[in-house]
This record gives C-alpha cells, structure tokens and sequence, in this order.
C-alpha cells in the first residue's frame, strides 16, 4: 500500500490538476500572472475592510454589509487554499510551509469569530500574503536580498540565543538589585516588575512608568543605559557579518542558482527553476511540461 502511494505521488501531474497547478502557483504565465493579481487585489480589499470596519462610526452604519464583504473573501480564500492543496502531489508540504501556514492563518479568523468576535480583527494577517509580489512582477533582486538575509539570519542563531541568554541573566541580576536597592515603596514592588523596568531601560525605551529615587538606584540605572547600546548593536553586527561572510564565499552557498522564474517543483515546492530544466535541482523530482510568457 505504501509502495503504490509513494509511486503515485513520484508521478508528474497532467490534466486539469495541471492546468490547475501552472495557474496557482506559476506567475510566468499569463493565466498565472492573472490569478496571482487578482488575489492581490482581493487581500488589499479585504485588510481595507477590516481596517474601516474598526473604525466604530463606519461599523455602526455599514457592519452588515463588512460582515457580508469579509465572508465573501473569506470563502474565496478558504477555496483557493482547498485548490492549491489539491493540485500538489504533496499538500502537507505545502501546508507546513511559510505560505500554506500564512494562506491557513488568512482564513482561520474569521470562522473563529463565530465564537470569539474579537478575532476578526487578526485577519489582517492577510497582508503578509502580499509577499507574493516579489514573485509576480519579478522582482528578483529584492527576493534575492531577502533570500540572503533570511540565510544571514539563521546561520546567526546560534549566536543571537546566546547573546539574548547573556542579556535575560543581566536583566534578572540588574532587576532583582534594583528590587533590593529602591523596594517597594519606589515602585518596585516585585524581582518581575524590577525585570520590566530593567528591560525598558536597557532597550532605551524608558516608559518613565517606575523610576529609581535613590543614588544608588540612579548609578545602576545609568549603567544600563550605556549598556543598553551596546545591546543594541550586537544582534545587528552579527548578522551583518554573517551577510559579509556569504557575500564573499558566493552568497548562494549550496551551487542553487538564484530564482528568476516563478516555476515552482510541485513536490518539494522549491522556486526559481529554470524554463529549460526537466528535474528539481534540489529533490530531483520530474517536473511536468512548462510553457511560459515570454514577455
């Protein structure tokens, strides 16, 4: 049962859930290129409803007809996404991804506020599916970019976690002194709010909400601040040295060309795959006969 599963899925799509396919999740088509503009469109409608219906005079006078608008959009989405799942050979993987979460997030508030009103408001959600803008105009010198910080980004985790467990560890020592030098009677009443007030004034925020009174209070304040710009630009030369590092090895790092297509493997969902080639780069899977705008 296994075998016959695993053998359907290594076969390339054809038919309508091909059509289908090259629609939904190819912009290099002039179909495709359509689609994805209509729902672009279709997000900014919906987010600027649920923007003007916040506003409680517009609420009052045109609620019903918000309401009626959201669901509308709602139920297209909700279709897109059943769509896309069913013309992959893989949907879980497209559902686990960045945007199968996002597409599920987009749709999920507004049967939620069928029990918990105030939830309609997080579909404004929506508006990071506007990140599909990079592929339909082509814009590839801003995926790239994104691309190469997001890689900057997760080979410094490491680094980062361990530089924020420094900054928790002073956070808890300033702010449990803190309590023991000001005490309650200047506010700070407890080692968790000291905390709250030490993390506002290392960030340099500085709420103004709980002040030290004493001298004391005042140097280990003044300690904090100064140390606070330095807390500030650790995180930033990290990754910035990490974006330098891949710069000079080549960027890319793993021989994958960078995406100038919107072709997409409908079995690992990688982008950017050449309109000559035949086989996914990355998990070698058949890919299904392309055909795209040369404009």
């Amino acid at each position: 049962m296994t075998n016959t599963s695993s053998s359907a899925q290594d076969k390339p799509l054809d038919g309508w859930r091909l059509k289908l396919y090259t629609i939904i999740f190819e912009a290099d088509t002039v179909a495709g290129r359509r689609f994805d503009q209509a729902v672009l469109i279709a997000i900014l409608v919906s987010v600027a409803v649920v923007v003007l219906d916040s506003v409680q005079s517009l609420q009052t006078r045109w609620g019903g007809i918000f309401t009626a608008i959201e669901w509308f959009f709602t139920l297209a989405f909700t279709a897109e996404y059943v769509l896309r799942l069913i013309c992959l050979r893989r949907p879980l993987s497209y559902a686990l991804s960045f945007f199968g979460i996002i597409d599920l997030l987009s749709v999920l508030p507004t049967y939620l506020a069928i029990l918990v009103p105030e939830a309609h408001l997080l579909i404004d959600v929506r508006i990071l599916r506007l990140l599909r803008v990079f592929r339909i105009f082509k814009l590839t010198g801003f995926v790239n970019e994104y691309t190469s910080l997001g890689r900057a980004i997760q080979a410094s985790r490491r680094k980062i976690l361990v530089f924020l467990s420094f900054v928790l560890m002073v956070v808890l020592v300033l702010g449990t002194v803190m309590h023991v030098i000001e005490g309650p009677e200047h506010g700070f009443t407890s080692i968790p709010t000291s905390m709250y007030w030490a993390v506002t004034t290392m960030t340099t925020v500085g709420f103004g909400d709980i002040t030290p009174k004493t001298d004391l209070g005042r140097l280990v304040s003044s300690l904090m601040m100064l140390l606070g710009w330095g807390v500030l630009a650790v995180p930033t030369g990290i990754v910035t040295a990490e974006m330098t590092a891949q710069r000079q090895q080549g960027g890319n790092g793993g021989g994958a060309t960078s995406p100038s297509t919107t072709r997409t493997c409908p079995n690992c969902l990688t982008e950017g795959l050449s309109h000559e080639a035949n086989y996914c780069w990355k998990c070698g899977t058949e890919l299904p006969a392309h055909q795209h705008d040369a404009t």
